[in-house]
């Protein structure tokens, strides 16, 4: 009994543990995202503007997420 019972509460833990992770470092995760966006879009086109570029990339992203 006492067996399932630690094992459960390690499980619970397990996942909140995760979740607080995720929380931590999503917004990291997704500036990597739009540097590396930006970094495509200036080996990819031949005027670069580094505002627009960010901009777009931000747009594209986020609007990819929601879906």
């Amino acid at each position: 009994m006492k067996n399932k019972i630690f094992t459960t509460v390690l499980l619970i833990l397990a996942v909140i543990v995760l979740y607080l992770v995720n929380l931590k470092y999503k917004q990291h995760n997704l500036n990597k995202v739009i540097e590396a966006c930006v970094v495509a879009k200036k080996q990819t086109s031949k005027d670069f503007n580094l505002d627009e570029a960010k901009s777009y990339c931000e747009n594209e992203i986020k609007r990819r997420m929601d879906k």
